[in-house]
């Protein structure tokens, strides 16, 4: 349990934040696979990255780990063996959705596991099309949940309609058609993140883009690289937020990523009223990064919905948040898939805001928050989602008292050193 103590805080400061957690699954993944060596820099040493480390270990791969600098001695996909321990991903849906992309080729025998919340969530949104593809993955309901049980090899290509916009299933079809007879292509509802067809590009590969369509071609031969992984803007939006709406608060935060299909945060916040600039920009690297000033800001109500939520699907906690602090009535609909996410986090949201004072309520695909609310100090929890443990702390710091938040541990899945930095920026007055 952490405890947030406040009054009268700000948050001023320079900073920056752990490097991209979807990058940085991605540069072991790829590295892993790819013939030769691969080096990434800023690589995110939170408990999801380093399960992602442990798996491939598992899987005979040579890594190298020295703080957020990892080399990836990859001997190509052949090169990937029989594990003799069950893959453990722990709270990780990248990790275990996207490797099953990857063993989907493997033509051995898997078995992966992960804590009580990955038992939870659905792998039947890859499972389906992987088995499409000729892999043959069991589990409870018939591979819809984990154990799972995966013997690959043998795949054929496919044009896959995903139902939804997700990366995760984008990325496992796209991953498990490297070695496929033939074209696989994944089409989506919606775009959603692009890092895996970014990084496939890095690693020397072709991917076709056709709108919502991104196809290639079987058989590609990945070369390893350098990847320089930029800040997670994913945990650098509770810091904007956090300087947007307490007083007399500016913070900078140096080197974020700027994907497109990754900054509806800054969006959503400019159309709010933030007071937001970008500077320093590099569009020639991989992934764009740049640096992100926020001053405290009179925020005003917005909807959101339709093609901008896959967008910031990991940012609504935080947003409803700030939606708490603006002028008007803030409806976030269109996201269902928060439902199935570390926990629901329409539900947990709406319970936890609610403890502290907030007036909003939740709806089937989404949620309602009436603004200008006067929160004050509560015994909170975290539900074991990262996400819920850092906005709950954000809120902490508008209140006067002390925040308690059960199961704050969770936080270090994706930002380890959150809570000292925090004090660091509220020590900058």
């Amino acid at each position: 349990m952490a405890t947030v103590t406040s009054k009268n805080v700000q948050l001023n400061g320079v900073m920056q934040v752990p490097g991209d957690k979807s990058i940085s699954h991605r540069s072991v993944m790829f590295g892993a696979i790819a013939q030769g060596k691969t080096v990434a820099t800023g690589l995110l040493t939170g408990d999801d990255c380093l399960n992602t480390i442990a798996c491939f270990r598992k899987l005979g791969v040579d890594i190298h780990q020295d703080g957020d600098y990892v080399e990836i001695n990859g001997n190509g996909l052949d090169g990937l063996k029989e594990p003799s321990e069950v893959l453990d991903v722990g709270n990780s849906g990248t990790t275990i959705r996207l490797m099953l992309g990857i063993l989907a080729n493997l033509p051995f025998h898997t078995n992966i596991i992960g804590d009580e919340s990955i038992a939870k969530r659905p792998m039947d949104r890859v499972t389906i099309p992987l088995k499409e593809m000729g892999a043959q993955i069991d589990g409870r309901s018939n591979g819809s949940y984990t154990p799972l049980s995966v013997r690959g090899g043998g795949l054929k290509g496919i044009n896959y309609q995903s139902p939804v916009a997700s990366a995760q299933i984008k990325s496992a079809v796209l991953l498990a058609g490297l070695y496929a007879d033939g074209v696989t292509s994944v089409t989506e509802p919606e775009l959603s993140r692009d890092h895996t067809e970014r990084m496939l590009r890095a690693f020397g590969c072709t991917v076709q883009e056709n709108g919502l369509k991104k196809s290639l071609q079987g058989k590609q031969i990945l070369k390893g690289t350098t990847i320089n992984i930029p800040g997670d803007i994913s945990s650098a939006a509770f810091f904007l937020v956090g300087g947007a709406i307490l007083p007399n608060s500016m913070i900078t935060i140096k080197n974020v990523g700027i994907n497109p299909t990754r900054t509806g945060i800054i969006d959503i916040l400019k159309s709010m009223g933030a007071k937001l600039t970008i500077d320093n920009v590099d569009e020639n690297a991989v992934e764009p990064f740049a640096d992100i000033t926020i001053s405290t800001s009179n925020l005003k109500a917005v909807e959101i919905s339709g093609e901008i939520i896959p967008r910031l699907i990991d940012e609504i906690p935080i947003i409803a948040l700030a939606a708490t602090q603006a002028e008007g009535v803030t409806i976030i609909k269109d996201a269902a898939e928060l439902k199935v996410k570390e926990t629901n986090r329409i539900d947990a949201v709406v319970e936890e805001l609610k403890k502290m004072g907030a007036n909003i309520e939740p709806t089937d695909d989404g949620m309602k928050i009436y603004g200008r609310s006067s929160l004050h100090a509560a015994d909170v929890e975290s539900h074991g989602d990262h996400r819920i443990g850092m906005m709950l702390a954000i809120a902490g710091c508008l209140v006067n008292g002390d925040t308690k938040i059960a199961h704050s541990e969770a936080i270090s899945i994706s930002y380890p050193g959150f809570f000292e930095q925090l004090d660091k920026l509220k020590g900058n007055k």
